[in-house]
């Protein structure tokens, strides 16, 4: 079921362009069906919302909002090793991003040049936050503490969480993260909601969180209008490999991706002919018994392979144009690898070290981009959370000593005005 393709195949350049070419596209009735939705969404407020809630889930909104009260009583219900592994998981994502926060917090400046003229650089949270969660039948909580934890490291003002019919699990860890308010929303109605405001949702400055199709459309519509965190293509992981990995453990973990979606991309790039041919065979065995099963079968022969390399060198390389969103090195020397690599979301050194981990307890953030835009994108952080704000004050002479060279770049672009609102400032008084 898992293609290995060897070198020298006929096919081979085709297969290794699928896989670095690959990018979040947007069918495009579902672009149209969005846009619709968003559209009347922002014209049309609470009543929009009610309306394509009750079209798409068949589900009648009496109020948007879940009293406090409420979801910390349904949060109580949850069983008691769940809430152990959530409040973990919390304290350990938590830490992280704290250590994070505390540096970024110290980025900002002031400088005075030598004309006299005082410069700053000044970093403050923004005022509210929006987080998307899948709900209905999914249960994400590990999104939610992904999302709020670094908003609230960052002292972001209101974190406002959207989901529609949040499961106690959900709940738990809006409340354990730090979430001020929660919204039965979801779809592209939720997004677009956040966006622009309706009379029961508050408009923010800034939405992240995975979602479905439609939900990925709706943050790509909106974007401008208000910030996102990334469009969220298929999960996907590559591991690297030599002849000392073990085919059980990267087995497992090319499942443990394929499992999530059928357009995910689980990839093995081994310099071992014969590693590939067990990881194979074992992943034969484990697939059988996996729930999820023809879920993790449509990804594994639509977009897995097992690709066999003549060097190293030639899988970093390879790694590099994928730039993926996870990657797993199990092979000799993983530090010395990890290294060379720059174009990844998250990187998983050793056999003992699965993308699981990442997923759920390490505490880096497990929102990471992925269709490729690790050449670019950053895992969620702090950082999101932040913006910066540059603050200028001239004196008259420092003004004077700039003055030529500010009217020469003015008049050279055929900004008349800008160099006339120099000269005036120093023309006679």
């Amino acid at each position: 079921m898992l293609r290995k393709v060897l070198p020298g195949e006929p096919d081979r350049q085709a297969v290794l362009d699928r896989l670095v070419n690959r990018a979040s596209t947007t069918d495009p009735a579902i672009e149209r069906a969005v846009r619709e939705v968003v559209g009347d969404v922002r014209a049309r407020g609470d009543a929009a919302v009610r309306d394509w809630t009750l079209r798409f889930e068949q589900r009648a909104l009496l109020g948007f909002e879940i009293e406090r009260e409420s979801w910390r009583r349904a949060a109580s219900g949850v069983a008691p090793g769940v809430k152990r592994a959530l409040a973990c998981a919390h304290q350990r994502i938590a830490q992280f991003h704290a250590e994070e926060a505390e540096r970024l917090h110290r980025c900002g400046f002031e400088m005075t040049d030598a004309e006299g003229a005082r410069l700053a650089l000044r970093i403050f949270p923004l005022s509210r936050v929006g987080i998307y969660a899948p709900g209905g039948t999914a249960r994400y909580p590990s999104s939610v503490l992904m999302g709020a934890v670094p908003a609230r490291a960052a002292g972001v003002d209101e974190i406002v969480l959207t989901c529609p019919q949040p499961s106690p699990e959900v709940l738990l860890a809006a409340e354990l993260s730090g979430v001020h308010r929660v919204f039965a929303l979801g779809g592209a109605q939720a997004i677009a909601a956040l966006a622009y405001g309706t009379e029961s949702v508050p408009r923010v400055d800034k939405i992240v969180g995975p979602g479905n199709a439609y939900v990925a459309a709706a943050k790509r519509l909106v974007f401008g209008d208000v910030a996102i965190d990334q469009i969220a293509g298929p999960s996907e992981v590559l591991i690297l490999a030599d002849d000392s990995a073990n085919p059980i453990y990267v087995a497992a973990d090319l499942l443990a991706q394929a499992e999530h979606d059928t357009a995910a991309y689980p990839v093995l790039v081994t310099t071992s002919s014969g590693l590939a041919d067990a990881v194979v065979q074992e992943l034969e065995q484990q697939i059988a018994t996996l729930p999820r099963r023809a879920i993790a079968e449509a990804a594994v022969r639509n977009q897995g392979a097992a690709i066999v390399v003549e060097s190293l060198d030639e899988a970093v390389a390879l790694a590099e144009a994928f730039a993926p969103e996870h990657i797993e090195l199990h092979l000799r020397g993983a530090e010395a690898i990890a290294a060379k690599l720059r174009c990844a979301g998250a990187i998983f050194l050793g056999a003992f070290t699965p993308e699981a981990a990442g997923d759920y307890l390490a505490g880096p953030n497990h929102v990471l981009p992925t269709g490729g835009s690790a050449r670019f994108g950053s895992p969620l952080g702090v950082h999101d959370f932040l913006k910066r704000t540059s603050v200028l004050a001239y004196s008259q002479s420092a003004l004077a000593a700039q003055a030529g060279d500010i009217v020469e770049l003015a008049r050279v672009e055929g900004l008349e005005g800008h160099g006339r609102a120099v000269e005036l400032r120093l023309g006679p008084q």
